[in-house]
């Protein structure tokens, strides 16, 4: 909800996006102009350090479930990446269609999320994935 209001609620993210030059940032450069097109006020698509950040600490603890549920389908880690893929993928095609900025984490949260649930369901272990505890260090 925090990205959500920043960037559709205020300028301050696309400020903070397109002005501020800090090493906090990921530029991209847009896909080529269709012709006739009226051309970008900003040539690049921009994604966050925590746009890369949060999704991958997601991505990351996946290989804890498949390490303590042993998946025999699909593992979860696999899941998480591909899904990290299309939610990304997702964000880079409404901002191409709708040229206005996108909150990265509004299609990435629900990507990964879903991906683990996704990926439980299909191995039978959805319960366990919703339960799961990572046990503690001794």
């Amino acid at each position: 909800a925090y990205d959500i209001f920043w960037v559709f609620g205020t300028p301050v993210m696309m400020t903070v996006a397109t002005k501020v030059e800090a090493p906090v940032k990921f530029l991209y450069t847009a896909p080529p102009l269709l012709e006739g097109a009226e051309p970008r006020e900003y040539p690049f698509s921009v994604l966050g350090l925590g746009d890369v950040v949060i999704p991958g600490l997601f991505v990351r603890f996946m290989t804890k479930l498949d390490a303590a549920l042993q998946p025999q389908t699909i593992g979860y880690f696999n899941g998480a990446t591909a899904a990290y893929a299309l939610g990304l993928s997702a964000c880079f095609v409404v901002n191409e269609i709708t040229h206005s900025g996108q909150p990265a984490l509004l299609y990435l949260d629900p990507a990964c999320i879903g991906s683990a649930l996704a990926v439980g369901a299909l191995n039978g272990q959805l319960a366990d994935v919703w339960n799961f505890e990572e046990p503690e260090n001794e």
